[in-house]
């Protein structure tokens, strides 16, 4: 079947792909906003008990969407792989950073003799919480606004120097922060994870404190959210876009590129539209609630959020865009056709692919399973398992 596909249509596919693993990365990151309000919503060591082991029944799949995100953009566009990973490395390692101390938070916690306390670790779930999601929004944004970089391939052929990309930023990779458009997805990201962290702890637990203070919250995060992914939309559409010319692969800049290529793909636009209106029915469901607070919030608010990130990578990626632009060397920029890798890699890689269904099914099993009941109190205190 992939045999006869086109190196262009697999590149496309590929891109799809990494599209799809991302907005599921960015869904799953309720977990990290959730960490970020463990003292917030829960005032008592029981609350924060029920929050925390709510969150950690779910953190690995974040941990774990987070590795094959990175695996599968190693396997399918390399030169992107080592331009961005080996050049912006102290972005990408205060994240791995992140990530790693969530694991031991989780693990240690709780433990008997833990001399670092119990809130210790819960620091390191409140970092991770913050950097984990305003530093992977930042470092997508340069998908949009580029980075400092230069790609000669033809050190290839230079055996005493065989690299191909020179990260030229002074900061290797922090010097996204002194873009407004960079923090600015940055900060959307996490107020978004903190939204979804509320809609899930209000789905998944069963405390009328906890239940009250999500709703005020929800209040308070939502707002900043809105406000800061609509200025980030706007300046996307309005601002320059890193175009490629077909044929020559030259690229340049276009005004209105992005708003261009919403217009262009109405498939796309769609999925951003439908999108994006899910995520606001998904707030707003709850806070509109004259009972109870709806606790069916995070489905259509997370199914929202996967379809939105979706449709901005398939804006970054598709439609003669270069998805990694530089702005050190404009002919250095990178797009699904100059990065990918060779159409044998490709083929063999989307059969593999195919398993991606059943691991899905994998996942909705577990999490059904880890969510048959709400999390109470009194679950917490009758022992077993727990974070």
């Amino acid at each position: 079947m992939f045999e006869t596909m086109s190196l262009l249509t697999l590149q496309h596919y590929w891109w799809i792909i990494i599209s799809l693993l991302a907005s599921l990365l960015v869904f799953l990151m309720f977990v990290q906003g959730g960490q970020t309000l463990i003292y917030t919503l829960g005032k008592t060591e029981p609350e924060r008990k029920i929050i925390v082991n709510t969150l950690g029944r779910k953190w690995e799949f974040t941990f774990t969407t987070l590795v094959t995100f990175g695996g599968a953009f190693f396997a399918s566009f390399p030169l992107f792989y080592s331009t961005s990973f080996g050049g912006a490395y102290w972005v990408w390692m205060i994240i791995l950073f992140a990530f790693v101390i969530q694991a031991v938070a989780y693990e240690f916690r709780t433990k008997p003799n833990n001399f670092l306390g119990q809130r210790t670790f819960e620091l390191f779930l409140f970092i991770n919480g913050a950097l984990g999601t305003i530093l992977i929004g930042t470092a997508v944004s340069t998908f949009f606004t580029g980075s400092d970089f230069l790609v000669n391939t033809l050190n290839l052929t230079n055996i005493a120097n065989p690299i191909i990309s020179q990260w030229k930023g002074p900061a290797h990779g922090l010097e996204a922060v002194l873009n407004w458009r960079n923090v600015d997805l940055g900060l959307t990201i996490f107020f978004l994870a903190r939204v979804l962290g509320i809609l899930y702890i209000l789905n998944s637990t069963d405390n009328e404190a906890i239940s009250k203070r999500s709703h005020k919250q929800l209040w308070i995060n939502a707002i900043p959210f809105l406000i800061f992914f609509l200025a980030y939309v706007f300046a996307l559409m309005l601002n320059k876009g890193f175009a490629v010319e077909p044929g020559t692969g030259r690229v340049f800049m276009e005004p209105y590129k992005y708003w261009h290529n919403l217009i262009e793909m109405p498939v796309v636009a769609t999925l951003f539209v439908v999108g994006v209106l899910l995520v606001l029915f998904g707030i707003f469901r709850p806070l509109t609630s004259f009972k109870k607070c709806s606790s069916k919030g995070i489905w259509f608010a997370g199914s929202g959020t996967v379809l939105t990130v979706f449709a901005l990578f398939l804006l970054a990626g598709f439609n003669n865009t270069a998805f990694y632009p530089s702005t050190y060397d404009l002919q250095s920029s990178l797009t699904i056709m100059n990065s990918s890798s060779s159409q044998y890699t490709l083929t063999v890689m989307s059969y593999v692919s195919l398993m991606v269904p059943f691991v899905l099914a994998y996942i909705v099993y577990a999490w059904w399973s880890l969510n048959r009941r709400k999390i109470t109190e009194e679950e917490m205190e009758e022992g077993g398992h727990s974070y």
